[in-house]
């Protein structure tokens, strides 16, 4: 061992070490000199440890010269007694607060310039921009913040194989180079050198392999996945992520739902020492649509949407009728007491909260605001008679509330109140500041297929290997719009965690389905003939769901960024700024590809 290598990290120090010679390695966090002392914070990823330099020349005048040169982020080695700290000196925000390492040696490992930014986080102030911080990321990922979420990422992933291996699932890897199929988002393509102008396509899932995998016999199969999309970006979205791929044979949906609640369970306990009651609650879709206009709905708030477009036909208003009679619905939300939080500035055409309809494509957001025997907002006076009590009663109305009111086609009225909702909760301070209130939910029987007004046909709401239910194979082709599917998606707290579906394992349904999809037998045969003839080999009846580790990792982290739970992740361009990928490549290089 070397004479700098540490005997303790800078997050061990304890009562128990007073008094013994000690060596740490870390970066500099911080540094303060006084005229005969210098502290230095030092930090790993342990945690923090206060380093006493003393200008004490019976011990060495160099060591005290040396500390005075050291800044922030350079990488020492430090020997030393630990003693207590003085009475009324400890710092109770680290673990380590109680004691200090008086230094006998120090040695400089590297030096650091001037960081670009602030490494060491202070409570209140803003970090540096997140551009600069992805351009170096590897000084990024030192903050301590970041690093607690990697090592609650890493804690997820060892509690997820734990969980599987005592269920006697099998950890399979499947190829990262396969064939491009039609159905899902935009593949990343990579050019085939041996067999030009062929084509891998990077894996979106593993879905084709795992149900390949259950024909094969593993009748419990999972994986810890990387999979990549060409899709645009956002807060919570990378063009490259990881899920955990789950698929049981022998098993009809509730197996599976079980089995993720029991997962979940273990989930929360293990990182955050949190019991989640199960059963989880399950919602409709088409319930899930009407009450919350999302299939993702956030229980931690109420703001339920109400259907009134039977009251709106015969209330008087003629925008409502007129909507109505158009085969339009009128749909509302009361904002419990939330009159006073909003001026009629605004609520009126172009106002701040009835913007965020409008920008949605909304037409606009009709108003009320409940006071004391009566209703206010301009509109209360085109009503008949009694309308607008009828209205306050159906919405459960006292006063003080706000009533926000849309008129449009059922789905756009869905989607324009359930992104009002969203907007409400956030003004209104519903979602609870400490990030440790969660309400996972399923969403079920969601609808199998949905209509591509660009493409005049029908598509598939999950993928096209999802079973319907029993009841609804009849009509696959005679009343597609009111087919369900054997899906279900995992939600916590408006985040879309996981899905999965039954698969069809009966080859003549699959074919029945990819003509419901437009895609002829001879065409179904071209792309997926390999699982039409799998299916045929006695394929049993399974089911499985994938779930989206770096969302779960968030949502556990308590940031409502993804990059924040990833090493290395890409920004909203889909760069990476600290390598500079995707660049260019050598011109030989595109030429062996016959590019």
């Amino acid at each position: 061992m070397a004479d700098w290598q540490r005997t303790f990290t800078c997050g061990a120090l304890r009562h128990d070490q007073v008094g013994q010679t000690v060596t740490l390695n870390g970066w500099v966090n911080s540094r303060r000199a006084y005229n005969q002392q210098i502290f230095v914070d030092l930090r790993d990823r342990h945690g923090v440890t206060q380093v006493v330099f003393e200008a004490d020349p019976a011990v060495s005048t160099a060591l005290f010269e040396t500390a005075e040169s050291v800044g922030r982020e350079w990488c020492l080695s430090v020997q030393g007694e630990v003693r207590r700290r003085l009475p009324g000196k400890e710092n109770p925000d680290l673990a380590t607060g109680a004691v200090e390492v008086v230094a006998r040696h120090i040695e400089v490992l590297n030096r650091c310039p001037t960081p670009p930014f602030e490494v060491t986080e202070f409570p209140g102030e803003e970090l540096a921009g997140e551009d600069v911080r992805l351009q170096y990321r590897y000084l990024d990922l030192r903050r301590p913040s970041l690093q607690k979420s990697l090592l609650l990422r890493n804690r997820l992933n060892q509690t997820i194989r734990s969980f599987l291996d005592e269920r006697s699932f099998v950890e399979v890897e499947t190829p990262l180079l396969g064939r491009s199929t039609p159905e899902g988002a935009r593949d990343y393509l990579v050019p085939s050198r041996v067999h030009p102008g062929a084509w891998y396509a990077l894996p979106q899932s593993p879905q084709l392999y795992k149900q390949l995998l259950m024909v094969a016999g593993f009748d419990r199969y999972y994986q810890i996945a990387r999979c990549l999309r060409d899709e645009d970006l956002r807060a919570d979205r990378q063009p490259e992520f990881t899920q955990l791929d789950i698929e049981m044979s022998f098993v009809d949906q509730d197996d599976i739902l079980k089995m993720i609640e029991e997962l979940a369970v273990v989930v929360f306990r293990a990182c955050l020492g949190i019991e989640l009651p199960t059963p989880f609650h399950r919602l409709g879709y088409d319930e899930a649509m009407l009450r919350y206009g999302s299939d993702k709905p956030d229980l931690r708030y109420g703001l339920e949407i109400v259907d009134v477009t039977d009251w709106a036909g015969n209330s008087g208003f003629k925008v409502f009728q007129e909507a109505v009679a158009s085969g339009q619905v009128v749909r509302a939300i009361n904002a419990k007491q939330a009159a006073g939080r909003f001026s009629n500035t605004e609520l009126k055409p172009g106002g701040k909260l009835s913007e965020v309809v409008t920008r949605a494509g909304g037409k606009g957001l009709a108003w009320l605001k409940v006071e004391e025997g009566k209703y206010s907002g301009g509109i209360e006076k085109f009503f008949n008679a009694g309308a607008v009590d009828a209205l306050g009663a159906c919405l459960g109305a006292v006063p003080g509330d706000l009533l926000l009111l849309v008129a449009d086609v059922p789905d756009r009225a869905a989607e324009l109140l359930g992104g009002l909702r969203v907007h409400l909760a956030a003004q209104l301070g519903l979602v609870p500041a400490d990030n440790h209130l969660f309400r996972p939910l399923w969403v079920v029987d969601f609808p199998s297929f949905m209509r591509d007004s660009e493409e005049g046909r029908w598509v598939a709401n999950h993928h096209p290997f999802t079973a319907p239910r029993v009841e609804d194979i009849p009509r696959l082709e005679s009343d597609t719009a009111q087919v369900k599917a054997r899906a279900y998606d995992l939600v916590i707290n408006g985040y879309e965690c996981g899905g999965g579906s039954i698969r069809i394992h009966d080859p003549v349904v699959q074919e029945r389905l990819f003509a419901v999809l437009g895609m002829p037998t001879e065409q179904a045969h071209e792309k997926f003939g390999f699982l039409l003839d799998a299916l045929k080999m006695g394929a049993p009846p399974h089911g499985g769901i994938a779930l989206g580790i770096d969302r779960w990792a968030m949502i556990l982290s308590g940031t409502s960024n993804i990059r924040d739970v990833i090493a290395f992740p890409k920004n909203q361009r889909a760069r990476d700024l600290m390598t500079g990928a995707p660049a260019p490549v050598d011109l030989r290089q595109l030429k062996e590809l016959g590019l």
